[in-house]
């Protein structure tokens, strides 16, 4: 079963005048369920209006969307929420980390809405920190980790509900060259441990290497 299917997929915002503006235009993307794909456009290009869609954030003007089997294509805003909770992982370009929790009970808050409560939720976020190399630092506040750090507790935060995609928004932007590498390294190197698809959107060439393939995106518009 692919982890996600979009079949002449659209979207279009109508201004305040009338007249329309086509943010993606008849996309088609399969992604296998345990594939790594580099979402690469510049600024403006359509790459987050297809993630936000992919992940249940917008709904398509027009087309299909099937993630992991499930058609979200005509979803209410109810469905879509139960959605995101269940299925979907999200790592944002600025991290967004809760700054007043630490490193752990930023991972269980993300339970708490969903279907792990208690002692389920603490150990799978212990697990969690313990394989991303961060046992020792569950009890930080955002501000006493490093910015790999922080983008670490960012993943697993996205992982908390074993979703069935994950979504990276620019993972890599705010960190330099060698720190971006590594990141990329835990990215794959967790994504392929769990067989668990994901989309990295960037504009970084470099970022490639790491994904399985690259999908560019001009103007709305996809080209393998």
């Amino acid at each position: 079963m692919n982890a996600l299917e979009l079949t002449d997929v659209r979207k279009v915002y109508t201004m305040g005048d009338g007249s329309d503006v086509v943010a993606l235009d008849r996309s088609n993307l399969t992604v296998a369920e345990d594939e790594i794909i580099a979402l690469v456009g510049p600024s403006g290009s359509g790459k987050t209006t297809l993630c936000s869609m992919a992940g249940g954030i917008l709904s398509p003007t027009e087309g299909r969307i099937v993630v992991a089997g499930e058609d979200i294509s005509d979803y209410g805003d109810k469905e879509l929420t139960k959605f995101r909770q269940e299925s979907i992982g999200f790592v944002f370009q600025s991290v967004n980390l809760v700054p007043f929790l630490n490193a752990k009970e930023n991972l269980t808050v993300v339970d708490e809405l969903g279907a792990r409560t208690g002692k389920e939720a603490q150990r799978r976020a212990d697990d969690l920190l313990g394989e991303l190399g961060l046992g020792d630092r569950k009890q930080n506040m955002p501000s006493q980790l490093s910015g790999g750090q922080r983008q670490r507790v960012a993943i697993g935060r996205a992982l908390m509900n074993d979703p069935k995609l994950v979504l990276f928004d620019e993972p890599t932007s705010s960190l330099d060259t060698e720190l971006g590498e590594q990141v990329m390294e835990l990215i794959r190197t967790e994504m392929k441990r769990r067989g668990t698809a994901a989309i990295v959107v960037t504009h970084d060439e470099r970022i490639t290497e790491f994904c399985d393939r690259s999908v560019h995106i001009v103007d709305g518009r996809l080209e393998s």
